[in-house]
């Protein structure tokens, strides 16, 4: 009878015990992660988002989940992540909108103090595309025959302060030409109706359009970058083509709310890096004319700070106003 009462009391001490003491904190990821993304699907944000997340879901062992969140130059996410608990569950996918919005529109949060950066991951040109029926068939031509029109030629982009927008802005001003915007939400809307003849041309990202130059269904005249993309080794530069100097890039990175633990950030870094480092997915972002980075939280937070102070010179001297 001593012994029963004895086991009875140890399994009512343990019982007690498992009520008082704190938990035991679960090795991160211990759920699925959000990952968020400014722009609607199909364009190249939402790509290399998926790519990624991927891959980070096989290497963690939880679900990377992308979340769309369109509107206002990716700003709309952004802010939801800002604010987001800096758990390590709710991160962000970057793209240059993270540094063009602070010049176009009053933002609720600081594009800098309220992140915590982890990685730039991909970096890429825009492509220079036309719809097949559209005349001119190179950059010289292009320039000509819009100067014959002022006015008359629609361009599409992926909304006002995309590199997609700010790629055909810095285009008409060192050529001396005059089109006509037409921002759409996100480079997945803005191709299709490019495809369907809305609008005339557009500086798409590669990876959204160059499945398209491909299938024959858009015609390439030039890529943005300084020197020519080996997914398109046949398409020259705008600069080569007839207006020297001209460079326009795009960049793909991550960031999670300011305040994540540095162990999350650390643990987030190495598994971007891991997954970036992979020949598959190396394999599949070259392809579409992404170039994987993968640089340091460090490193990725000045490049940031370069990006905002360089495009808010860009904007304010082109007198390009948010929308």
């Amino acid at each position: 009878m001593k012994t029963i009462t004895a086991i009875t009391g140890l399994a009512l001490a343990i019982l007690l015990l498992s009520f008082t003491a704190p938990a035991v904190a679960q090795p991160y990821p211990a759920k699925p992660i959000r990952f968020l993304v400014g722009f609607s699907p199909g364009g190249t944000n939402d790509i290399i988002a998926r790519t990624v997340a991927q891959k980070l879901t096989e290497n963690m062992g939880q679900p990377v989940v992308v979340e769309n969140r369109a509107g206002a130059n990716t700003a709309i996410a952004t802010e939801l992540v800002a604010r987001a608990a800096p758990d390590g569950y709710t991160i962000l996918l970057n793209a240059p909108g993270h540094a063009t919005n602070a010049a176009l529109m009053k933002l609720s949060f600081d594009p800098i103090k309220d992140f915590a950066f982890i990685s730039l991951m991909v970096e890429s040109q825009n492509l220079l595309v036309v719809h097949p029926s559209f005349p001119p068939r190179n950059v010289l031509e292009l320039i000509a025959f819009s100067k014959r029109r002022p006015g008359e030629i629609n361009f599409a982009s992926s909304g006002t302060g995309t590199t997609v927008h700010l790629s055909g802005e810095l285009f008409q001003y060192m050529a001396g030409v005059k089109w006509v915007h037409v921002p759409y939400k996100g480079g997945g809307p803005a191709a299709v109706e490019l495809l369907a003849g809305q609008t005339s041309l557009m500086f798409g990202n590669l990876p959204t359009v160059i499945q398209y130059v491909r299938g024959g269904r858009l015609r390439a005249l030039a890529v943005t970058g300084a020197k020519r993309s080996p997914a398109v080794p046949n398409i020259p530069t705008v600069a080569e083509s007839g207006i020297p100097g001209y460079e326009v890039t795009n960049w793909y990175g991550v960031s999670a709310p300011a305040k994540t633990p540095r162990a999350i950030v650390e643990r987030l870094h190495g598994e971007i890096v891991r997954a970036l480092n992979s020949p598959d997915l190396r394999e599949r972002l070259t392809s579409q004319g992404a170039d994987p980075v993968g640089n340091t939280p460090e490193q990725y937070t000045t490049f940031i700070q370069n990006e905002i102070v360089k495009w808010a010179k860009v904007i304010q001297a082109a007198g390009i106003k948010g929308e």
